[in-house]
Formats: C-alpha cells, structure tokens, sequence
C-alpha cells in the first residue's frame, strides 16, 4: 500500500496528500509528527530513498541550526536526531513498495505509483 509522510501544516505535503486522494489509489496517511518513526522504520525509509540521511534533514529548520549544524554526526546519529525531533525530516515521503520519493515537488510522487 501506498504511503505518505504528512505534516498537515507544510504547503507542499498538503498538495501531495491532495494529488494522491485524486489520483484514486488506495493509501494510508501517516502524520509523523504525532507518530514519530522509529529507528527501524527511519532507517528502511532511507535505504528505500536510495540516500544518506544527512539528505532527509531539513537543515534550516532551528533545532538543526542550534543543535547540530556544524558537527560532525555519525549516520546513526543523524537518524537518531531525526527520531527525537521528527520535524527535522524533509516532507511530504511517498513510499509504495520498495520505491520511495521525498516528493517536493509532489509531481515527483507519479514516479512511482
């Protein structure tokens, strides 16, 4: 089943939410600022974006800045700063199967559903 990664208040996670109830297929919404990913779960997310996870950090966003901008993070720490503050993640994710996208913008997600 098609999945989403949503943060209900990102613009663009609205607009892919959007482009997948029109486009008919069935799929299952996670908000994953109240249903923060775990470990495992970031980690398989990541494997099946094909990237690093320094590439799913909104590295703008203050908590990085503050936090952890400029030091030297293994990659199970990157994930675990994503883990222990979810808003960190880049949104909206659309997984379906082994295939995944961080789809901004949301046309990216047609790739793969």
């Amino acid at each position: 089943m098609i999945r989403i990664y949503h943060n209900p208040r990102c613009g663009k996670s609205r607009a892919c939410l959007l482009f997948l109830e029109e486009s008919g297929k069935e799929f299952q919404t996670i908000k994953y600022l109240e249903n923060h990913p775990s470990v495992a779960e970031l980690t398989e997310i990541i494997k099946k974006l094909n990237i690093k996870p320094i590439a799913l950090v909104r590295q703008k966003e203050k908590i990085w800045t503050d936090t952890f901008k400029n030091k030297v993070l293994s990659d199970t720490e990157i994930i675990q700063a994503m883990v222990d503050n979810p808003i960190l993640m880049e949104r909206p994710i659309v997984i379906n199967g082994e295939k995944a996208v961080i789809a901004r913008p949301f046309e990216k997600a047609k790739s793969i559903i």
